[in-house]
Formats: C-alpha cells, structure tokens, sequence
C-alpha cells in the first residue's frame, strides 16, 4: 500500500493568460506615463525655450509697427511741401501718390499737412530700399499712417497715455501764469483754474500774496512728455486772504464744482468778458477822458488788451444793439441777459461772424474782438453792466449761482468734501 503522506498534492496550474493580459496592462499604462512624462519634458523644453526666445529678442514695435527690419527716417514738412513731394523722394511713383490721396480721404485731407510738423519714413533694407510705412505726425499723440506694405491703406494711431495723479503749489508774485511757469508746474493750469473760478475770481486782480493748491490728472506719453491736463480733483484759491476751494461733484449726471459750504461756483455771469488783459481804467463818476481831456462819468471798466483779443458775453442774453458810434463807443454790442440785467462791449475791431440783431448767445460766446474804434486812445475794451437800466460797477456786480446743490446730495457731497480737503491740507 503506498503511502498517502507520499502521496504529492496536485500542483495549480498558472492561469497565464492573466498573467499575459495583466502584464500587458502594466505594460500599457507603464507606456502611457513615459509618454506623459516625455510630453511633459517636451513641452518644459518649449516653454523653456519661449522665455529665452523672449529674453533674446530683438523685436521692436512702434505704434504696431515692426521697426528693426525696417530703415526709419525722420524730418519736419518745410514750407509748400505736399503729400507728393514727401512721397517721391522715396521713390514713390506719382501714380501711387494719386492713389494714396484717393485712399486717404476718409480718413485725412492729405492738403492738411503742415510745415513744421514731423514726419517718418519706414523703408526695406534691401539693396534697392522701398518704402513701406509713411507716418505724419498731427499731434504729439496722433498720427496718420501711410500704409504701403501690401496694398496702399491709410489709418490713424495714438501713442498710449499714461495718466498721473499730480499736485502743486504756488505763490503768486505777478501773475498765476508767470507762477506755474517759474516754477516748473504745466502752464495749461492756468487756463483750468481761470475757467473754473471764472465766477468768483478776477485773474486780471490776482495780487502778490495771492497762493493756490491743486490735485489734478496730467498725461504723459514716453513717460516724460507731457500732453494734456486732466481733470482737477481739488483745488484751493486763496485770494485777498479769502479761501476758494472748487469742490468736484456730480448730481443729475453732470458734474461742477462746488465752494465748501455746497454752493455752485458755476454763476449766471462770467466775472470779466475777455481772457488775458489788464484793467487800464475803473469804473468813476469823474474820470478824465483821455482824449476830450475834460472831467466825466466813466460808467464801464476798460480792459486793454492786443488788437484782436476775443471778447465773450458774460452770460446767456439776446442781442439788442450791432452797431457803430463815431464819437463814442466805436463798434459796439449791446446784450439783454434777462429783465434785470444788459451789458455793452465797445470800441471793438469787429464782430464775430453771423452776430446779428435778435440773435441768442450762451454764456461765453465770442461776440466781437478788442479794438481801439471810436473815441479810443489805444486797443481795449470798454465793458458796461446795466441794472434796471442804471450803471453799476461791473468789479463789484454779485451773480447768483445756476444750479444748486440738491439736498438729498448734501451727504455724500459732505463726505467727499471733507475728504479732499483734508488731502489738499496735506500740500505744504
């Protein structure tokens, strides 16, 4: 009898078709993450070799423009030089020039080109150069391109504006002009702060003493040029050692500025009728006449200024004079604003074009141009403000303001006035 513990247990058989799939499995998905894993040094590659191509290159733009494959020129119009002859000392063929003022209509009247502006021209380099871009220059921003790469196109591009919040401080010794320039600050400030104190502030009686604080946007281009103020955030008048802050602030869609209590600085009159000028003669009840050399009533105040000077109306109205006095007041206008108010400018060179009798004009409008018409010793003019058909002093007639301040806006204009005075409080 054989043992059964000799007896050998039955062996299982290995199933290697698993085995067979499985490793193929294994095999798959061992192929799969070093194709994964090859992809992933590949595209590292690619991004490695985008930051060096980055670093490295070359490529300079200028207004969209490719530059560094081109041969760039520059120069200024000269006096009677047309779009033809810029073009045709590039080789520009007269055909081509047609063609180019024919293209160019919609978008610039190639007539308009004017001496002194600059102008660059953007050429191949190859052995017999042609003439690619030709870009005129409007503005310090704008310019016209000349677009001859494939077909003739012409189109406007702007060089980019950097906005700058900025501020400045100064104090007056003659002139808010002659200030800004002494001290480096933009001259154009000027102008803003005239118009919007224009109510409250005579600029032709600013005084030494007088100093200002503004917070204002200016704009830049190749980071150092300027092209342009902004809008003005705050500013601070002191004149006479009277304060006038211009609080900025919109109600009803439409934005003014306002003094600190809430009051519209807009007025229903302009402080003065010209811009630019100095006061030569007040009003007086005893005047000598510079040319009669006798003692009389001198109702107006004379504003002398250059032959030409534009004179606006102080405030909305409807012509009711246009006319010449010989003995007198010269060429003259006389303006009803409303049943209280009339106001006269004399002695004018001319009238400004289309004013007629029964015409309405906006406050601001030119209506005629300093001159020395009539009785007149000299270029000036000759302002009169008439109350209730009497003369007053037109230095020291009061305006009411246009548009108030709402009351349910006084809150927030609160709010917003407290903080920009305290940032202009700041300035030193």
């Amino acid at each position: 009898m054989s043992n059964p513990i000799d007896k050998q247990k039955p062996q299982a058989k290995i199933p290697w078709k698993l085995v067979s799939m499985i490793g193929g499995i294994f095999g798959i998905i061992g192929l799969i993450l070093l194709i994964i894993s090859g992809l992933g040094d590949k595209n590292k590659a690619k991004n490695e070799a985008r930051e060096v191509c980055s670093e490295e290159d070359p490529a300079t733009y200028f207004l969209g423009i490719r530059t560094d494959t081109l041969c760039s020129t520059e120069g200024r119009v000269r006096n009677g030089a047309s779009l033809s002859s810029l073009l045709s000392q590039y080789g520009v063929s007269m055909a081509t020039i047609d063609r180019t003022a024919r293209v160019s209509r919609p978008v610039f009247d190639v007539r308009r080109i004017v001496a002194g502006h600059q102008y660059m021209a953007m050429c191949t380099q190859d052995s017999l150069p042609r003439l690619k871009y030709f870009l005129y220059r409007e503005t310090p921003t704008d310019y016209v391109i000349f677009d001859y790469a494939d077909s003739i196109r012409v189109y406007r591009a702007q060089k980019e504006k950097v906005c700058r919040q900025m501020h400045c401080e100064g104090q007056i010794e003659s002139s808010l002009w002659q200030t800004l320039h002494d001290n480096g600050d933009n001259i154009e400030l000027s102008f803003a702060l005239s118009d919007i104190y224009a109510w409250q502030i005579d600029f032709f009686a600013i005084q030494k003493g007088d100093y200002f604080k503004l917070i204002y946007d200016e704009y830049f281009i190749d980071d150092t040029v300027s092209v342009g103020i902004g809008d003005i955030h705050v500013a601070q008048f002191n004149h006479s050692g009277k304060d006038y802050f211009a609080i900025p602030f919109t109600q009803d869609g439409f934005k003014d500025y306002f003094d600190e209590n809430g009051m519209n600085l807009r007025r229903a009159f302009l402080k003065a009728p010209l811009k630019y000028s100095r006061i030569s003669s007040k009003f007086s009840h005893g005047r000598m006449h510079p040319v009669l050399r006798i003692r009389r009533p001198h109702h107006g105040v004379d504003y002398a200024a250059p032959t030409g000077t534009p004179v606006m109306s102080i405030g909305a109205g409807v012509v009711t004079k246009k006319a010449y006095q010989k003995n007198g007041g010269g060429n003259y206008v006389t303006i009803k604003h409303n049943g209280t108010y009339t106001t006269t400018y004399m002695h004018l060179h001319g009238f400004a074009k289309g004013l007629e009798v029964g015409k309405k004009v906006s406050q601001g409008e030119v209506i005629g141009y300093v001159g020395s018409t009539g009785l007149s010793t000299g270029p000036h003019l000759d302002f009169r403000v008439y109350m209730n058909g009497q003369p007053i002093d037109p230095l020291k007639m009061e305006s009411p303001p246009s548009v108030p301040l709402k009351e349910c806006h006084r809150d927030s204009f609160m709010l917003i006035k407290d903080s920009l005075i305290q940032c202009i409080s700041k300035i030193s």
